[in-house]
């Protein structure tokens, strides 16, 4: 039997967040190197995984599969296309900085218990989380896939809940209050969510009699499944629900801005720029996988709540007070983009959706680490605490402007690409939807360049004038994604040729073809 690659990438993580939460209380340095190397070791697996796909091979690959629940059909299968592929480094690769950047965010308040083990626990919890997201990139079982999909929710509930951020206005009674209210709202919603995908699930088991992504699929294509019209609709709605909620969606998105206001900043870069991922990677190879009828009856409907999400988010990021919460609602727009050019059905949004995963992860990483940093020596998330900050912190400010001009999708910045992709293929097929959602970049080019000029311009504040630069252990963490976002922003090739074939295969699902371009007859 060959190595089994991506059951390592997953594993890996799994064991070490159980090796790190059973470091001993006092050995907290050690559990934070431990957490940094299992992190490291994983990502070379993922780059591993990387290196051995090849893109213009078969649809999944490294494909395993062993009999797990058979009695009901359930088998441990896993395999990855190069949608899959580059959302599993992008997961890998972010982690380990993650943990840099949260180095301190768990060390113990002198008020508690020398028992008491925050830093292994919280370091532990993120490595659970990435071993259940890569899982979910890899399973091609549905009901395996429905699992971790769940599982997730747990370690994610109480990073929110039990580590929260310290610059909080207020007394340390509300601040505990606000973030037990963050995590049982962000539990509450997902766990809806996934009840309503669990009986889609149980429908479609009775309907084709297994679990299986590749089964379904092949039957449908040789019309040994046929799928009544109706039952189809209702088995995507309950995918689809779930994944609008985790994605977020707008109108049930109403739990991210608690959750990544009230988090540290590397869980709010880990709920945004990995966790909320796996949303919009299951309506590709789920909802437009299984149901594919179903997903272009419900297209127009999904489209205007894509570009309420687009226009909303915006225009709730120009108002925001607190920094946190504005990228928040920056990530809610941005993840408006993605599920418009999911839904449009062209090769150019789809793809242009899969490099919008990829780099909004890397851009809102670099922007959301950067603030981190910011509120930790001040002390305060209010956009109004801050100013002249470029005069005291030069490479603090040239980083954090780098990181909001990649979010506004600056030309020569990584989702820059993306977002032109994503609007080509929009104004491809529907030129009015394309239109409208060119509001959002002129939205996002306000809230980005009026949060810099406040926090970073004017006269400096006197809270501010003995403020830091950047640190040795902070410029490890912000340089690589610096780099990766004008890397990628200049030469976006490697990635477009990992993820068009896999585009091309769900285009095939969907039976859909680009349009062909209007050329007015020569006179």
């Amino acid at each position: 039997m060959s190595f089994p690659l991506l059951t390592a990438t997953a594993a890996l993580p799994a064991v070490g967040a159980i090796l790190t939460a059973a470091v001993p209380a006092a050995r907290r340095t050690a559990a934070k190197w431990l957490a940094l190397l299992v992190s490291l070791a994983t990502l070379a697996l993922a780059v591993t995984v990387l290196v051995r796909f090849d893109p213009d091979g078969d649809r999944y690959q490294l494909t395993e599969s062993r009999a797990w629940i058979a009695d009901f059909g359930v088998r441990y299968e896993l395999g990855v296309d190069g949608i899959g592929v580059a959302l599993i480094g992008l997961t890998a690769l972010l982690i380990p900085f993650i943990i840099l950047a949260g180095w301190h965010d768990a060390d113990p308040l002198e008020t508690r218990s020398s028992r008491w083990r925050p830093t292994q626990g919280f370091f532990a919890l993120i490595l659970a989380v990435e071993a259940m997201v890569i899982i979910s990139f890899e399973a091609t079982d549905v009901f395996l896939f429905y699992i971790f999909f769940e599982a997730m929710l747990i370690p994610m509930y109480f990073l929110i809940g039990g580590f929260g951020d310290r610059a909080h206005a207020g007394s340390d009674e509300n601040a505990s209050a606000q973030r037990s209210y963050a995590a049982v709202k962000f539990l509450l919603y997902n766990l809806v969510g996934g009840l309503i995908m669990l009986a889609a699930v149980i429908g479609l088991y009775v309907v084709a009699g297994n679990f299986s992504l590749q089964e379904i699929a092949e039957a449908r294509a040789n019309g040994t499944l046929d799928m009544a019209t109706n039952t189809e609709r209702w088995l995507f709605l309950g995918f689809f629900f779930a994944f609008a909620v985790k994605a977020p969606l707008w109108p049930l998105h109403t739990w991210l801005p608690n959750a990544m206001g009230e988090a540290t900043a590397p869980v709010a870069v880990l709920i945004t720029a990995v966790v909320d991922k796996v949303g919009t990677f299951a309506m590709l190879r789920f909802c437009l996988g299984l149901f594919p009828e179903a997903s272009k009856w419900a297209t127009p409907a999904i489209l205007v709540l894509a570009l309420i999400s687009i226009i909303y988010g915006a225009l709730l990021a120009v108002g925001q007070r607190d920094i946190k919460r504005l990228v928040a609602y920056a990530s809610i727009s941005h993840f408006g983009f993605i599920i418009l050019g999911i839904f449009v059905m062209t090769s150019q949004g789809q793809s242009g959706a899969t490099l919008y995963m990829v780099n909004h992860g890397i851009s809102t990483a670099a922007l959301m680490l950067v603030a981190g940093f910011l509120i930790s020596r001040r002390g305060s998330r209010l956009i109004a605490d801050y100013g002249g900050v470029q005069k005291v912190a030069p490479v603090l400010a040239g980083t954090f402007l780098i990181g909001g001009l990649a979010t506004l999708s600056l030309p020569g910045l990584a989702p820059f690409v993306s977002e032109f992709l994503v609007l080509v293929g929009a104004f491809a097929r529907y030129p009015v939807v394309g239109i409208i959602a060119t509001v959002g970049i002129v939205l996002a080019a306000l809230y980005t360049l009026v949060l810099y000029q406040r926090t970073m311009t004017g006269p400096v504040k006197p809270e501010v004038s003995a403020m830091p630069d950047l640190r040795v252990r902070e410029l490890v963490v912000v340089a690589p994604l610096i780099a990766l976002l004008i890397g990628l922003g200049v030469y976006p090739k490697p990635l477009t040729d990992l993820v068009n074939p896999a585009v091309e295969h769900t285009m095939s699902d969907v039976q859909k073809k680009d349009p062909e371009p209007e050329v007015e007859a020569a006179k």
